[in-house]
Parts: structure tokens; sequence; C-alpha cells
């Protein structure tokens, strides 16, 4: 089969579309022939070397966290699915990734595929709603009724954000620059702050019960998301690599989000998606072939938006 993997790290030229011996599954795993995967930024600094520490990938390594396709085949001990199911998920981060024509994945990793849209566009789903609903929900308890700010609501995760924040009652400020403003705002923002021309606490009015940073502004800015958050409030960072600042004395608390793979969630993901209470923005679709120009222009920040990456077909 046919595999996109790099044997060192380095910058996009190491990448190789090359012919790799097709994978069996083992106790627990299914075999997926890959629809798409689709390019996430955490795919750039694995293959960089970024990443070393805590996601330690074995060499050569195939990358594509998420995945789409059909079930091909099943190992021993999995229940619940059959050959030909359509499925998504979000792979295990140190494995073996989805840029393939076919790939092993966990079997309680996998939900079933939306129905509403095409298979291909399925594999943008799974890391950014994750990580979305994740930030919202299971760290920020966000509820019907409170205000929150989402800082780079531009982005593949911000606009699922958006919608999701929406969906669930909440009144959603949003920043974004010109390029993305109409978009946030057709995804449910109630106001949207141009990040390019007003600063973001300015623009806030009444504190906030919640903060979402998907953007990577500099520790002082994020510090200064603080002031726009009302005791008791929470400040969701997505930005790993600089921790989340608090504010004891108002009880303000800083937190972390290291996504992680959810197949109930992703399912109530899905069923959003079939419902039509969210949308799913593919900006691009590539073949798999040029998996390599994908991760160079995304290095030189030339990427439209999301872009799923096709596999073959038979």
């Amino acid at each position: 089969m046919k595999a996109v993997r790099f044997h060192e790290y380095g910058d996009p030229s190491v990448l190789r579309h090359e012919d790799v011996e097709q994978p069996v599954p083992g106790p627990g795993q299914v075999l997926i022939r890959v629809a798409a995967t689709s390019f996430n930024g955490v795919d750039g600094n694995i293959r960089g070397g970024l990443m070393q520490g805590p996601i330690p990938v074995a060499l050569p390594h195939t990358p594509g966290i998420d995945v789409s396709g059909t079930i091909d085949s099943l190992g021993e001990g999995v229940n619940g699915y059959q050959a030909g199911d359509a499925v998504v998920g979000f792979l295990p981060m140190a494995g073996p990734g989805a840029a393939a024509e076919y790939a092993l994945a966990p079997a309680e990793i996998l939900a079933k595929a939306p129905t509403s849209i095409p298979p291909a566009d399925a594999a943008a789903l799974p890391l950014v709603g994750l990580t979305a609903w994740q930030a919202l929900f299971d760290h920020a308890k966000l509820e019907s009724g409170q205000r929150v700010l989402i800082n780079g609501a531009g982005g593949a995760v911000g606009g699922y954000a958006v919608q999701l924040a929406h969906h669930a009652g909440a009144y959603v400020i949003a920043t974004a620059g010109p390029r993305s403003a109409e978009r946030v705002r057709t995804a449910g923002a109630d106001e949207v702050v141009d990040h390019t021309t007003t600063s973001v606490t300015a623009a806030v009015g009444e504190p906030v019960d919640v903060v979402l940073n998907l953007a990577p502004i500099e520790p002082a800015q994020l510090a200064a998301l603080l002031t726009v958050i009302r005791p008791g409030g929470v400040l969701v960072n997505t930005t790993v690599w600089m921790p989340a600042p608090s504010d004891p004395e108002r009880d303000v608390r800083g937190i972390d989000l290291f996504v992680r793979s959810d197949a109930g969630q992703l399912s109530r993901l899905v069923a959003l998606v079939d419902s039509g209470e969210l949308r799913v923005d593919v900006a691009e679709r590539a073949p798999l072939a040029e998996l390599p120009a994908v991760h160079a222009r995304a290095a030189a920040g030339e990427l439209p938006g999301k872009v799923v990456v096709v596999a073959p077909t038979a």
C-alpha cells in the first residue's frame, strides 16, 4: 500500500510517499481502509522533532492523527463493529497515523461516521472537534447563559468552539481577523473583535465567565486575558508550550488543555453534524501524495483553513 512517512525528523522534505506493507489488526484493533486524514499543526511539530518528549514516535513514522474510512477487517476481541462500517477516530498520537491507504486503530476510540457529509470530509472533525468540546465542557463547564470569549476563533478549533458554545446557549465573543470574521459570525458569534486592529481586553465590556485561548500569543497577552474574567471564572489554554496563568485572589483558574480521544464525545459531535447543528468546514482536499506540500505550505503559513488529505481509491 501507499503511505507517507518520515524516517528522520526535519523539515517537510523528510516526508516520503512510498510503498509499505499493509498492517494486520491485533487484539482490540481494526484495520481501516482510509478515506482521508487531515493536517493538524501538531503533525508538523511531531515531524520537526519538537514533540519527542510528550509524543515519542517510532521512526519511520506515518503522520495523520485524524482518520475517516471504512473498516476492512477486525482483530480478536472487537465487538460492535463489522467490516464495511464507516468510522471516524482520533488516533493515538504516538502510534502510526492515517496518511496511508490503510491504518490501524484501537476499536475503542472509534465512532460511527457522519452520514450527512462526504466520508473524506469527516476526517476534519475528530481532533479539533474534541479539543473544542473538552475545552468548553470538560474544563470550563460552560453553561447556558454564560459569557465566553474565544480568542483565536478563526482557526479550525475556533470554528467548532463558536458553534458548540452558541448551541449550548452561551453568549459568544470571538476574536478573528478580517479574512475569517464573517465565517465566525455565521458560526454563531454574538460579537466579533478584530484582533488586528483592536485590543481584545479593551473590547470586552462586561466580564466573561470563560476565556478559551486558541491563539499563539505572547505570555503577557495571555495573562492580560485574566482581567476580563469575572471572579470564579476560568481560562482554558490550548497553547500547551505556555502554561495558563491563574489569579488566585479572584479565584480565576487557568487550565492547560491536553486533548484526549473519547469515542462517546466524538459520537455526540457526529450526531450534531448529522442533525445540522454543527457544520464541518473543509477549506481544501489534497491527495495523499501531496501531503509533503501541505506540510510545507503550513510551515509557510499558507494553508487556507482545514485541509483533509484524501487516500487514493482502489
